[in-house]
């Protein structure tokens, strides 16, 4: 496998928050990661910062109740936001979850972009269309990250990503990435898309 166009010299989980933390004040950009329980966001958060172990995976669905801060070479953050969909979490567990990232993607001031991963295996579930139709509805612009690109043949992969746009309502313009976390792919084209956001061109440090 080729190197990786973007070097991570610095990845560290630097803040933990709580359901009544306060959330840190950062002059770096971030950049926040939602998805179900299960779909592979820890998978992808390691792979983009070149670590094998370091975003925290919970060995029960569900069971993680943070939003952690990862500092990535000190130019940005990963925000790690809890997983939704988990069937066995209480009602009000669920409600407290989501006051605690609707608080968040209201009061960050540096949140440039949230990412949404779906299971490019499978339908997007109704859970990932209200999450997709609420980033917008917040002001952001949803990057969906198609999750284990790398289970589906080639023919099967056109057919799963129409599909995807079109049960949450994509427009043309939004971006949609299939990512596998097995052989990487598609690492390098998120890569690109945060340097483009930050900097407004392609940085291959």
């Amino acid at each position: 496998m080729d190197q990786p166009i973007k070097k991570i010299k610095k990845a560290e989980l630097e803040t933990v928050c709580g359901i009544t933390s306060k959330f840190p004040e950062h002059e770096i950009p971030e950049f926040a990661f939602a998805g179900k329980s299960n779909v592979g966001k820890s998978s992808l958060i390691n792979a983009l910062m070149q670590r094998k172990s370091l975003a925290r995976t919970s060995a029960q669905p569900g069971k993680t109740q943070t939003i952690n801060y990862y500092n990535i070479n000190d130019e940005y953050y990963f925000v790690d936001l809890p997983g939704y969909g988990y069937t066995k979490i209480s009602e009000s567990v669920k409600a407290e979850w989501g006051k605690m990232v609707e608080r968040y993607l209201k009061r960050s001031a540096t949140l440039l972009r949230v990412f949404l991963l779906v299971d490019m295996r499978h339908k997007p579930t109704s859970d990932d269309c209200l999450m997709f139709d609420w980033i917008r509805s917040q002001g952001f612009e949803p990057i969906i990250i198609a999750t284990k690109s790398d289970k589906l043949g080639k023919n099967d992969s056109p057919k799963a990503l129409k599909l995807i746009r079109e049960t949450l309502g994509m427009t043309k313009e939004e971006i949609l990435i299939p990512f596998s976390a097995e052989n990487k792919s598609g690492r390098d084209d998120i890569y690109r898309l945060l340097e483009e956001v930050c900097y407004g061109k392609d940085n291959n440090a």
